[in-house]
């Protein structure tokens, strides 16, 4: 089997995965509660006076459950769903095509919505204002442009990076929300129905130390539990108990912080190349071999989170508590530099 024969099957038993826990409806998801409930009472309201529901964007770190609150507004609404992502609507007749084909009322789901190039932008504007969208026939001499009117709709935006989207783009949403790191609390609650989903037979102490690993993130706790269940399958476990979780979490890297082995790495260099900091991220990513967004949009919010990292207006300081991880104390440190 080819590397790319093992990615296409690796991606596709990823979206089974998610479809068989996903949830479908506010009352089975787990967190995020002022932004579930805000949500319910837009689309409460907007089902009431029979109109689609304001264009909503959604913003945080990874896998904090942006998409599949999309998805769960589309089914409130009793609506269609229309789900692409940024970097595929390259130009306008993309764009076009899609919007549309959007039914009265469906949502239009942008992932990392961020990375629209602006031209497209430019043609969301008056798609999001007016519901209309001036289409370009031919070009040269024989140019015209054709406005079309299209049926009123919800655009549900999700991003990473809010910094990166235009304020006339932000502007044109009506409700805008930050999904934060969810507490272990939630996420246990989380991890037991998705073991009861997939009958996975696992202890409560299991569950509670999954969680705490888990970086407050459902994404990264649901696919530890799958490994964890794999784990157990190879070891003939008939249940997952506190000291197999413990046992194969270490096995993995992942430490009672809930950090990777990236995430040492990252704190590793900024003390050893850096001392300490600060510095910029751009130097810090070459020195690890990392790309700046992965760093900037997958670790460093985690880090920044659990104090390990503070940002400053001159670049990343490591803190006290990324000394201390690896035994060292740093104001000794810096005294011997």
């Amino acid at each position: 089997m080819s590397d790319e024969q093992k990615i296409v099957i690796s991606s596709n038993e990823e979206k089974n995965f998610d479809k068989q826990i996903r949830p479908n409806l506010f009352d089975d998801f787990i967190g995020q509660n002022e932004i579930v409930e805000s949500l319910k009472t837009y689309i409460t309201a907007a089902k009431q006076r029979e109109d689609a529901l304001d264009h909503i964007l959604l913003y945080g770190p990874p896998g904090l459950g942006k998409t599949t609150l999309s998805n769960i507004i589309s089914t409130e609404l009793d609506r269609g769903f229309l789900s692409t992502s940024g970097p595929v609507i390259s130009i306008p007749g993309d764009l076009s095509g899609m919007l549309t084909n959007l039914q009265d009322r469906d949502v239009f789901f942008i992932d990392e919505i961020h990375r629209v190039n602006t031209t497209v932008e430019e043609y969301l504007y008056s798609a999001m204002e007016d519901y209309k969208i001036d289409i370009l026939i031919d070009s040269g001499p024989n140019a015209r442009t054709v406005r079309i009117d299209l049926e009123p709709f919800t655009l549900v935006g999700a991003t990473t990076r809010l910094g990166n989207i235009s304020t006339p783009m932000r502007d044109r949403f009506g409700a805008i929300f930050r999904l934060d790191f969810y507490k272990k609390e939630e996420i246990f609650e989380i991890l037991k129905r998705t073991a009861s989903i997939l009958k996975i037979k696992i202890n409560d102490e299991a569950l509670i130390e999954i969680a705490g690993r888990s970086r407050g993130t459902p994404r990264i706790a649901n696919r530890v539990l799958r490994r964890v269940r794999d784990f157990a399958q190879v070891k003939n476990l008939k249940e997952i108990r506190l000291d197999d979780a413990k046992s194969f979490l270490n096995s993995i890297g992942i430490d009672k912080n809930g950090l990777e082995n990236m995430d040492r790495k990252i704190l590793k260099n900024l003390i050893v190349n850096y001392d300490g900091g600060p510095t910029g991220g751009k130097s810090l990513a070459i020195s690890i071999n990392e790309d700046i967004q992965t760093i900037e949009d997958v670790y460093e919010p985690y880090l920044i989170k659990k104090g390990f990292i503070e940002r400053t207006s001159r670049g990343r300081v490591a803190t006290d508590r990324a000394y201390r991880l690896f035994g060292m104390n740093k104001s000794r440190n810096k005294e011997q530099t």
